[in-house]
């Protein structure tokens, strides 16, 4: 950064901050955390020794050079590298062991191709799903599956071209974002996604998923991984066999017993197999997953034509499919109370810390402001938990 965009930042002039850098002005504790938040930094680094010279941003913006070039993204980036540093520490003061030795690690060179990817991604998703005992059964919620192993997860406001991002640090551990704005169905699809990304692409510090980055080889592989740990095969096939689905026009059988043989012919009959947009509704429903995911997924596994897919696409881009969702009696996921389970967990891990004495006043309205909630909603959460009458003591507003 130059000295002026970090003098805008820190609502200084770019004399002082050459005055900073060059040791000759001292600098304030909310200097020295703005600072910190600019450059992707947790405060305590800047005391401690030795210091690492490494930037969290710059390692990035190496991996994935375009980013630097999107301001929008860049503050995302830092507001959930804060937010991790920010719940490894709640975690810690709270004695919340992380136990990274059950995420699973797959050596696996670079994809160079296209199918390449792909086929690497398939693998990947059936080799986790046998290591985790899954067999071909809907998932449970991503975000708990990755908590299980280790893994912190959160829901942070990105740009909507940015899906999710994985971090991998020393002193955050793993953390897998997605993007709080969009669907509850969408931001599953992501978590699946940047579980990709954790078992295969952890040697990076970080990968941002965009949507304009979906021909990237490391986000082919992500998606083809994604699609098939949501919707095996055999999964898939068992559901719309249950519909009466899935079997061939014609079949043929040879039945042979050491002389000769006879050859038999089956066809089912016409137009009786062909998918319809409430297979695809009730298919959608069982593995939790949006009904565009799982028109793409019977077309990649030759379920339905390419033909046949472009009319249930169009169909379900005029409403039928969701008209037909209502009209089956399925629920459909709360999008507005599942976007906010990790402000309630974050919140609940801060008063737990507050209540304990671990961390001041102070330190829960800045926790509180970071998943957005305003001063005074905050002054209520502490009154109605019954922790109001007093401040604890004991606790520094700098912890």
């Amino acid at each position: 950064m130059t000295q002026d965009e970090v003098a805008t930042r820190l609502d200084l002039s770019r004399p002082t901050v050459g005055q900073i850098e060059a040791g000759n002005r001292t600098v304030s504790s909310l200097e020295l955390d703005k600072l910190a938040h600019l450059f992707g930094r947790n405060i305590g680094e800047f005391l401690a020794q030795p210091f690492e010279e490494e930037d969290k941003l710059a390692a990035l913006f190496r991996a994935q050079g375009d980013v630097a070039g999107q301001p929008g993204v860049v503050e995302s980036l830092r507001q959930c590298i804060a937010l991790g540093h920010e719940l490894t520490s709640l975690e810690r003061i709270l004695g919340i062991d992380r136990d990274l030795t059950a995420v699973a690690s797959y050596p696996i060179h670079t994809p160079r191709t296209r199918w390449d990817a792909i086929e690497q991604g398939q693998r990947l998703a059936d080799e986790e799903r046998r290591r985790l005992g899954l067999g071909s059964a809907p998932l449970p919620d991503l975000a708990s599956l990755l908590e299980a192993q280790g893994v912190r997860t959160g829901l942070v406001d990105l740009p909507d071209d940015v899906s999710g991002l994985t971090l991998s640090d020393a002193k955050i551990g793993l953390f897998v974002v997605a993007n709080r704005a969009h669907h509850v169905l969408r931001r599953r699809f992501s978590f699946a996604h940047e579980y990709a990304h954790v078992v295969v692409d952890r040697d990076r510090f970080g990968l941002v998923s965009r949507a304009s980055e979906r021909d990237d080889l490391l986000e082919v592989r992500a998606n083809a991984f994604a699609a098939n740990f949501l919707m095996p095969e055999d999964g898939v096939r068992q559901v719309i066999a249950g519909l009466g689905k899935g079997k061939a026009s014609r079949v043929y059988a040879e039945v042979f017993d050491e002389v000769g043989s006879v050859d038999v012919e089956g066809r089912t009959e016409a137009g009786s197999q062909t998918v319809q947009m409430y297979d695809v509704v009730l298919l959608a429903h069982s593995f939790e997953v949006s009904r565009l995911t799982a028109l793409y997924r019977l077309r990649n596994l030759r379920i339905v034509s390419e033909a046949e897919f472009e009319s249930l696409r169009a169909l379900d881009t005029a409403g039928k499919g969701k008209q037909l969702s209502k009209l089956l009696g399925l629920s459909e996921p709360d999008h507005e109370e599942t976007r906010n389970e990790f402000q309630h967990r974050f919140l609940g891990l801060a008063l737990e810390a507050y209540r304990r004495e671990d961390i001041s006043r102070g330190k829960l309205d800045e926790l509180g402001r970071m998943v957005g909630l305003p001063g005074e909603a905050v002054d209520q959460l502490v009154d109605e938990a019954g922790l109001g009458d007093d401040e604890p003591v004991g606790a520094s507003a700098a912890q």
